[in-house]
């Protein structure tokens, strides 16, 4: 027991307590600003982003394609910069599109958020992961979030092994068309009312893969996208802030 208790007084907590503040250490990336005033070559920038996520006039970015490598705030320093501010998950797709002069805290649309979700959800949320063509990279993080430091499964919020076992389901990947048929027949095992969640540059847009002839993206223009969590991979206090906002947060 003492042994224990000297283990505990030089280590510290190993848990996050407050996931809603914590502040990510290191070199991670999170929103980006775009600084107003100044002059760039805006089309060079979009020519110099892979995956289309920069537009010119006005000089935007969308987090739902970017892949956060930082090198449009390496070519502008000046213009553009990327905060440590991780709570960057939304139910609205518009919302991830950051303008010149936006250094608000993206949020989700409380006004989207269906009555079922806050009714049935805000204590207790199962969810099935599919790997829809991922790399790995988003699927590590998400287990992560189940970890001693990140604990998500205190908020009552878990992945399980079954979607009959689930409340909805997390779509990691680009989803390839080989995946595209076992996604739905996924979705479909997993009883009503049910919410989906897209976690990763590459399942909300496709990232870099966006266009290729070896996707199938129709299961997304066939139903209702319940959260967009965005990240290349997505950071485990982002899933887990994005899934509370969206259990608690309905007016």
């Amino acid at each position: 027991m003492i042994d224990n208790l000297r283990i505990l007084l030089h280590q510290g907590k190993q848990y996050i307590p407050d996931v809603a503040t914590a502040e990510v250490p290191g070199i991670f990336r999170g929103r980006p600003v775009i600084h107003p005033g100044g002059t760039v070559d805006e089309m060079a920038l979009v020519e110099l982003c892979p995956t289309g996520a920069i537009s010119a006039n006005p000089l935007r970015i969308d987090l739902g394609k970017c892949t956060f490598c930082g090198e449009c705030a390496f070519a502008c320093p000046g213009k553009i910069s990327f905060t440590t501010d991780h709570k960057i998950a939304t139910n609205e797709r518009e919302r991830l599109v950051i303008a010149e002069g936006d250094d608000a805290t993206i949020e989700l649309n409380p006004d989207l958020i269906r009555e079922e979700i806050s009714s049935y959800f805000s204590g207790s949320l199962k969810l099935r992961q599919v790997s829809a063509g991922g790399d790995n990279s988003c699927e590590w993080e998400l287990n992560a979030c189940g970890n001693v430091n990140f604990d998500m499964g205190r908020f009552g919020i878990e992945f399980v092994a079954s979607p009959r076992h689930a409340d909805g389901i997390v779509i990691t990947g680009p989803i390839t068309g080989n995946m595209a048929e076992p996604l739905q027949i996924c979705y479909d095992a997993v009883p009503d009312p049910k919410i989906i969640i897209l976690a990763g540059t590459d399942a909300i847009s496709g990232g870099i893969f966006e266009g290729s002839p070896a996707l199938d993206r129709s299961f997304l223009g066939k139903n209702q996208v319940d959260l967009y969590v965005p990240g290349n991979p997505v950071h485990p206090l982002t899933f887990i802030n994005g899934v509370l906002d969206l259990i608690r947060k309905r007016k």
